[in-house]
């Protein structure tokens, strides 16, 4: 089991700008995609990105050409990049295994880390 920790959230005018980092407790690399989710007030988990071992990026269509997702797999670590925040994107970000790759199961979700986007 790889635990995480989300951080880099905050607020942000719309149009601004934040990248997200989750460290991961034990060897990233096991995990073929990682990704990123998130939930807003009222609203399920949902996808945002991910990332293979390859370096192949998914993303959903509502962030592609705003976020950017990557990872580090020698430091553990995993990125998004999130540009031209809008209203919309406010959620808590939590970083996890995209199970929709295999060699990719989900693991225990950590406390992740607010994004807040208004004036």
């Amino acid at each position: 089991q790889v635990e995480f920790v989300e951080s880099g959230g905050g607020s942000v005018q719309p149009g601004g700008y934040l990248k997200l980092t989750c460290a991961a407790s034990g060897r990233m690399r096991e995990i073929y995609a990682m990704g990123w989710y998130r939930q807003a007030p009222g609203k399920q988990r949902e996808f945002v990105a991910s990332i293979t071992n390859a370096g192949t990026p998914r993303y959903d269509n509502s962030v592609k050409d705003r976020f950017t997702i990557s990872r580090d797999n020698s430091e553990n670590v995993l990125y998004l990049q999130m540009n031209s925040l809008k209203p919309e994107h406010t959620a808590v970000y939590y970083c996890n295994a995209d199970p929709f790759y295999i060699h990719s199961d989900l693991q225990s979700w950590g406390q992740g880390t607010q994004v807040t986007v208004s004036w």
